[in-house]
């Protein structure tokens, strides 16, 4: 079943007006965002508080995501000067909070491990007090790539299980319990760094597959939590099935708090990087 028509809670307008300033920075600093990339919903009200998700290594993606926005093409070479751009940004927009992705780079090696670790150098010597948020992708499980990122120390790491297993034909490439391995992985090598995940709702997925994603993540120590409506980038990608009432979010958030999870966000409008800054405290994380 496909369902076009949105209903009341979703429909939150976009304002290319909003953006003009920020669009112009990152066309100045050669810099991605997954904000663009992947057409979200919140970007003017993001763009409008000076706030972006970089996207690193490019913006060719070497997956086929079918709900996934991102170009699917052969990357290019690695950037090497880029991190020294994403630090130039966060010092000019003064972010106190920053979030860092990237496209999967099956390609490389490492999966652009290394990368990342370069960018948090380099936003750590431009801005020390900025927070640091790395949402990596699953580097093939390759447990030497995720001690490169966990030796960089970023504040948050987070890997998204997207969906709940049944549906992961959506994550051509992905494989359920790799990435729940790799979020496992995280907790062995750095148990103090908070990891978090988040999933998407609205594919076709059942209350009990949440309930049983959400009780996997707390078993390999997931401390935090996104959850949001799934929203078709375009006709051509992955349909909705189902758009989930507010009151079903803040159940599963209750549901989700109630298993132990330290932070949660659950909304329509929920994506990973959403209210990043609020998961926990500055204090709390260098404890």
């Amino acid at each position: 079943m496909k369902i076009t028509r949105r209903p009341e809670w979703l429909q939150k307008k976009i304002s290319p007006a909003a953006h003009a300033d920020m669009e112009r920075l990152l066309g100045d600093l050669r810099l991605h965002t997954v904000c663009q990339e992947a057409h979200c919903p919140n970007i003017s009200e993001c763009f409008r508080q000076r706030q972006a998700t970089f996207l690193i290594l490019g913006r060719l993606c070497t997956r086929l995501c079918s709900f996934c926005n991102v170009t699917k093409e052969q990357p290019g070479p690695v950037d090497q000067a880029e991190p020294a751009r994403v630090a130039a940004a966060v010092v000019r927009l003064g972010l106190k909070h920053v979030v860092i992705t990237s496209p999967t780079r099956d390609d490389l090696p490492d999966g652009g491990a290394e990368h990342f670790a370069a960018t948090v150098a380099a936003v750590r010597e431009a801005s020390p007090g900025t927070r640091i948020e790395l949402l990596i992708p699953d580097f093939q499980g390759e447990r030497a790539s995720l001690a490169v990122v966990v030796a960089a120390r970023p504040d948050i790491l987070g890997h998204n299980l997207e969906t709940v297993p049944r549906l992961y034909h959506i994550r051509q490439g992905a494989d359920y319990r790799r990435s729940l391995r790799v979020l496992e992985m995280l907790g062995e090598l750095a148990p103090e760094l908070p990891a978090k995940s988040g999933l998407m709702l609205g594919l076709g997925e059942e209350e009990v597959e949440v309930l049983e994603v959400l009780a996997d993540l707390r078993r390999v120590g997931c401390a935090y939590l996104s959850l949001g409506q799934y929203l078709a980038p375009s006709k051509g990608h992955q349909p909705v099935q189902r758009f989930i009432e507010p009151a079903e979010f803040e159940r599963f958030r209750e549901r989700a708090l109630a298993m132990g999870f330290s932070h949660v966000e659950s909304g329509p409008y929920v994506r990973s990087s959403y209210h990043a800054d609020q998961y926990g405290s500055l204090d709390t994380l260098q404890a």
